[in-house]
């Protein structure tokens, strides 16, 4: 079990490019406004299955703090470091669409456990940026090392959070 003095292994929740935060088209994510991270754009249909449906797995082991269908923190057994996983930009006003949920708030998950199901091309057919941004909440930017950078598959260390 980890606890807040250890280093993080973040993993990309999904696969795509990985690429610094401010190439997000959204200030919130691109300002570092809810913490640092790194943004990982997936590429529509890189996956195999339908419109290149692929899970959003969990990037830490811990507990599911919050869930939408768009969006979820996962908070680290040190119960100190939550790391968000946005899906898309502007999903929220998709209202579920496209989205399934494969797990539940309050569950205990491993590193790697599927959360929600999407589809990055129906996204950004639908005119929404797929960018997947990563984020440390509340963490300083010299919290972070090890940032990832180029092609990433899920499971993939994406930074360490010290």
């Amino acid at each position: 079990m980890s606890d807040a003095t250890s280093p993080l292994r973040v993993l990309s929740p999904v696969s795509g490019t990985a690429l610094p935060l401010d190439t997000v088209p959204d200030p919130v994510f691109s300002q570092s406004m809810v913490g640092p991270g790194v943004a990982v754009h997936p590429e529509p249909g890189q996956e195999g299955g339908q419109e290149g449906v692929q899970d959003a797995v969990s990037p830490i082991a811990g507990t599911l703090v919050k869930l939408h269908p768009h969006a979820f923190v996962v908070m680290a057994p040190d119960h100190r470091r939550g790391v968000l996983v946005h899906l898309g930009i502007d999903t929220v006003q998709l209202a579920g669409e496209g989205f399934t949920l494969l797990a539940a708030e309050g569950d205990e998950l491993e590193a790697g456990a599927p959360v929600v199901r999407w589809s990055p091309g129906t996204v950004a057919a639908q005119g929404r940026p797929s960018v997947v941004p990563v984020v440390a909440l509340d963490a300083s930017a010299d919290a972070l090392s090890d940032a990832a950078d180029g092609a990433v598959e899920h499971g993939d260390p994406l930074f360490t959070w010290a």
